[in-house]
């Protein structure tokens, strides 16, 4: 099976950081990225849906609202593109 990440990092080529988002209400969990940027445009990902973008903001604090009115957590801690590269 071919995976779509490659695509990610092509859409996103200047990340900065990723959080991870669950929704626990859901059997299975339901996951989703937040991805920044170095601008601090962020877009927030669904890795079972082929990593398709479902929504994108100009700031952290917009992406991180919808996240909470949709009822999802962070999971704790936080992917530094710097610790990666």
């Amino acid at each position: 099976m071919l995976s779509h990440v490659p695509d990610l990092a092509v859409q996103v080529s200047n990340w900065q950081f990723l959080e991870l988002w669950v929704d626990p209400i859901v059997f299975p969990p339901r996951i989703l990225m937040l991805v920044s940027d170095n601008d601090g445009k962020c877009g927030v990902y669904d890795p079972s849906a082929n990593y398709q973008l479902k929504f994108s903001s100009l700031t952290y604090d917009e992406a991180h609202s919808w996240l909470l009115e949709d009822d999802y957590e962070r999971v704790d801690g936080r992917l530094l593109a710097e610790e990666v590269m």
